[in-house]
C-alpha cells in the first residue's frame, strides 16, 4: 500500500509538473521573442540572434509536449512517459548547447559592435540600409556614433558635421557643423548603450534557462519514477 500511495503521488506530481512545465514552455516564448525582438531592432548585429530564436523553437515545442505529459501521467500509459522523459532530456542537452552559444557569444559582444559601428559608419553615406539602421539606433538610444560623436569626424568634408539623428532636437540639417557643440547633439557613444542592454538580456535568457532547467530535470525524474512503477504492475489508480 506504501508502494501504491508513493506511486499515485509521483503520478499526481508529475501531472501538476506538466502545468508548471507548459508555463515554463509559454516563458520560454515570451522570453526569446522580446530578446530576439530588442536585437532585431538593433540590426547592426546580424546574425546574433540565434540563442533567442533557440529559446523559441524549445519553447514552443515544449508548450505542446506538456500536453503529451499530461495524457501519459493520466492514463498511466508507460510508452508516452517514457517518450516524454527522452523528449525532455532532448530539450534540456539543446537548451545546454543554447547556454554555451550565449556565453561565447557574450564574451564576443563588444569586438562584434565595435566592427559594425565601424563598417556602418564608414558606409553610412554609400548605403542606405547602414543610414536607416545607424539612424534609427542614434534616435532610439539618444547617442551618436559607436564610441562618441568624434567617430563622425569623416562624415563630411568640413569634418565637423554629424547626422542629423544625433541631435536632441532633431531638425533638417540640424546636425551641420555641431561636432563640437554638446548642447546640440548627444556626445556620447552607442556601442557603450548597446553593449550593456545585450548582456543584460543574455543574462535573463542565463536566469530564465536555469530555473527552467531546474524544471525539466524534475519532470525527467517524475516521469521516469512513474514509468518505473507501471512498469512494475503497481496499481496508481
Amino acid at each position: 500500500m506504501a508502494v501504491e500511495g508513493g506511486a499515485k503521488c509521483v503520478k499526481y506530481l508529475l501531472f501538476f509538473f506538466n502545468f508548471i512545465f507548459w508555463l515554463c514552455g509559454l516563458a520560454l516564448i515570451v522570453l526569446g521573442i522580446l530578446v530576439h525582438v530588442s536585437l532585431h531592432n538593433t540590426a547592426i548585429l546580424k546574425g546574433a540572434s540565434g540563442s533567442p530564436l533557440v529559446l523559441i523553437v524549445v519553447g514552443v515545442i515544449i508548450f505542446f509536449i506538456s500536453f503529451f505529459g499530461c495524457c501519459g501521467a493520466w492514463k498511466e500509459n508507460q510508452c508516452m512517459v517514457v517518450t516524454f522523459a527522452i523528449i525532455l532530456s532532448l530539450i534540456v542537452i539543446t537548451e545546454i548547447g543554447a547556454g554555451i552559444a550565449g556565453y561565447i557569444f557574450r564574451g564576443k559582444v563588444n569586438e562584434l559592435l565595435d566592427q559594425s559601428f565601424h563598417t556602418m559608419i564608414t558606409g553610412y553615406n554609400k548605403t542606405e540600409e547602414y543610414r536607416t539602421t545607424l539612424d534609427s539606433i542614434q534616435k532610439q538610444l539618444q547617442c551618436c556614433g559607436g564610441n562618441s560623436s568624434s567617430d563622425w569626424v569623416n562624415f563630411s568634408a568640413d569634418h565637423i558635421s554629424v547626422p542629423d539623428s544625433c541631435c536632441k532636437n532633431i531638425t533638417k540639417n540640424c546636425g551641420i557643423g555641431a561636432l563640437m557643440k554638446p548642447t546640440t547633439i548627444y556626445t556620447q557613444g552607442c556601442q557603450p548603450i548597446l553593449e550593456t542592454r545585450i548582456k543584460e538580456n543574455i543574462l535573463w535568457i542565463a536566469v530564465g534557462a536555469l530555473v527552467i532547467g531546474f524544471v525539466q530535470i524534475t519532470g525527467i525524474v517524475l516521469a521516469c519514477i512513474l514509468s518505473r512503477a507501471i512498469r512494475s504492475g503497481y496499481e496508481v489508480m
